[in-house]
């Protein structure tokens, strides 16, 4: 077995843990660090695959934003300590069918597809073009999702920390 067989075994395996462990802990930090781990395997498997700029957007936007910011909400609403609670049976009956179901659709579809060798010549990463279509906000232009996101991202930040101070008081 070479290298990187064992480094993607090594970076699978623990995706496979960590998320499992990220569901089951009922500790909401404890959860929120797995699901850390989770994000900073997938951006290794990112760079191992040779998608570089996958792989530091992984790592910054959302291990690095979106984890901070879940943790940061944990910890402004002093819920550091708080365990959740055991999940009823019927929302793990339902969530066992969800599972199920979502790994038998991605089975099907993926013995049907027809994987066909392309004699399309790969694209040369231009970090001018990246740049500039994160930037625009034309056709092939992502400023306008990413600013939806983090006002999306911002009310959910204020309405949970709305909700931790109701119920306190």
């Amino acid at each position: 077995m070479t290298g990187p067989k064992i480094i993607f075994f090594i970076l699978a395996a623990s995706i496979v843990v960590f998320s499992l462990a990220s569901i089951f802990d009922r500790r909401i930090l404890r959860a929120a660090i797995y699901l850390l781990f989770v994000l900073v395997a997938i951006a290794g498997l990112f760079y191992m695959m040779n998608f570089q700029f996958l792989a530091a957007v992984q790592l910054i936007l959302y291990a690095g934003g979106i984890v901070v910011l879940i943790i940061f909400s944990i910890l402004l609403t002093s819920q550091i300590d708080s365990k959740l609670q055991a999940p009823k049976w019927s929302h793990l009956l339902a969530g066992s069918a969800t599972a199920i179901g979502g790994i038998a659709l991605s089975l099907v579809t993926f013995l049907q597809f027809a994987f066909i060798p392309s004699n399309a010549t790969p694209l040369v990463p231009d970090m001018r073009v990246i740049g500039l279509q994160l930037l625009d906000t034309g056709e092939h232009g992502y400023a306008l999702p990413f600013e939806v996101i983090s006002i999306l991202l911002l009310a959910a930040l204020v309405g949970t920390i709305y909700i931790a101070r109701k119920s306190r008081s």
